[in-house]
């Protein structure tokens, strides 16, 4: 990641939608961008929000937010939140003297008919309108969003190739009626003519993506779209991030021993690095250059980043049956009932973490179980991940609390945007803006 202390110091300003529990809202900030505007509908992911430092604001001000008060100590402090649903908010063009740098969020894309009798019909809940509405009415330098890799699925790639079209000419506006398809025709026809201003245009670019390969430790495919407003000139290729991490170097790493010596301080180690030895690929003959092993859910309890040296305390028995905290960690508390079975399996603490989801009630399956190394414990050998080391597998810092009941914090969880990722693209849309304006 670009080193935010080589900078030159200024103050960005940034904006976020759709901000959940403050997975991306939390990355650009870190990379120095100073929130104008936050917003969420979700009450749960509301009140965590304001737990974390974040001030409520009125939808109808349109009065320019004050930045940089802030309150020590607070994660979110003073982040002006907007709450509701975005389609309530009547103008973002307040915000256009601000010069916003850039606008993030992950808009909710459900899902939409591409054929039959409701062709052309989307779902209501596709809020990528309400960002196109926001690009135009505030005209940011940058654009990130975040969103799911099914979107780049055959049935879907037609309507997502429209949402680049879009992003990248949000000033012709869709006519009233007019069903996506037939302002895709007016988007090809405006994008061959090619003459339109380069200050209501932006260029456009997408990235599948593996959270792992970024320093995640947990398997999650997205896709990040990146957008900059044409008449900066901004050279993304030379700051889009290349993966830094790798699941040969992990099996390599395995295999000459250093991943053990990390961990070698855990109970019963050799009986699990014999274990999982047993089952391990052979060494990768060659490696690519200057990629680290991938994290995992191992190293995420142990403590990677900001939570280096701080290994989360181990959860016994007694935490699990009687849901008690360990420690004085927040949310790291035991949950009992974990199982497996056919299509429900569990968390290996020496690979990457599953895909943290959110689930239909809150409460994901498979993908919160872990396998204990006490093949005897609870009886049966697994467990129930904490609330806190699920966090810890999104890159969430142990001081960043969580508002509801175990079920709402893990759907938060599951919906957030792991933040080293994030904060891996917000610092290069950082430095690629830097150097478009002179000031790398």
């Amino acid at each position: 990641m670009f080193e935010q202390g080589k900078r030159k110091p200024i103050k960005r300003t940034s904006v976020e939608l759709f901000a959940g529990g403050g997975g991306l809202a939390m990355s650009v900030h870190n990379a120095g961008f100073q929130p104008l505007l936050v917003n969420e509908f979700a009450k749960r992911a509301l009140e965590t929000l304001i737990s974390n430092g974040a001030r409520l604001r009125d939808p109808q001000d349109t009065s320019m937010p004050e930045v940089g008060r802030g309150r020590s100590g607070r994660r979110a402090a003073d982040w002006p939140l907007v709450p509701g649903d975005v389609r309530g908010i009547p103008s973002f063009e307040f915000l256009r003297d601000a010069e916003v740098d850039i606008l993030a969020g992950g808009p909710p894309c459900q899902p939409f008919s591409l054929g039959g009798a409701h062709k052309g019909t989307e779902d209501e809940r596709n809020m990528f309108p309400e960002m196109f509405r926001a690009v135009r009415e505030m005209r940011p330098k940058a654009v990130i969003c975040e969103n799911v890799r099914g979107l780049l699925r055959p049935s879907f790639r037609p309507y997502f190739e429209y949402i680049i079209r879009e992003m990248g000419l949000p000033f012709i506006q869709r006519a009233l009626g007019a069903s996506w398809e037939e302002h895709d025709a007016v988007l090809r026809a405006a994008l061959a003519k090619g003459s339109s201003d380069p200050s209501e245009r932006y260029d456009v670019t997408y990235m599948p993506v593996n959270a792992a390969d970024y320093g995640v430790p947990q398997i999650r495919q997205r896709v990040i779209i990146v957008a900059f407003r044409s008449d900066l000139g901004v050279d993304w290729e030379r700051y889009r991030p290349r993966k830094e991490f790798s699941e040969a170097a992990l099996i390599s790493s395995m295999h000459d021993g250093t991943y053990w010596k990390r961990h070698d301080d855990a109970p019963g180690i050799d009986v699990v690095r014999e274990r999982v030895m047993a089952n391990l690929p052979p060494a990768p003959l060659v490696l690519e250059e200057g990629l680290q092993p991938w994290r995992t859910l191992r190293d995420a309890i142990a403590g990677i980043d900001e939570n280096e040296g701080k290994p989360l305390p181990a959860v016994p028995l007694e935490a699990v049956r009687g849901r008690l905290a360990v420690g004085n960690i927040p949310d790291h508390v035991g949950w009992p009932g974990a199982r497996v079975y056919t299509g429900h399996t569990p968390n290996e603490l020496d690979r990457p973490a599953k895909t943290v989801k959110a689930g239909v009630h809150g409460v994901p399956g498979g993908e919160s179980v872990m396998r204990h190394d006490d093949p005897t414990f609870d009886g049966s050998g697994y467990r129930y991940m904490t609330v806190r080391e699920t966090a810890r597998v999104m890159t969430f810092p142990d001081d960043w609390s969580l508002a509801g009941p175990r079920g709402e914090k893990m759907r938060q969880l599951g919906n957030a945007v792991p933040v080293r990722l994030g904060e891996v693209f917000a610092n290069a849309v950082r430095a690629a803006l830097d150097d478009a304006e002179g000031l790398a």
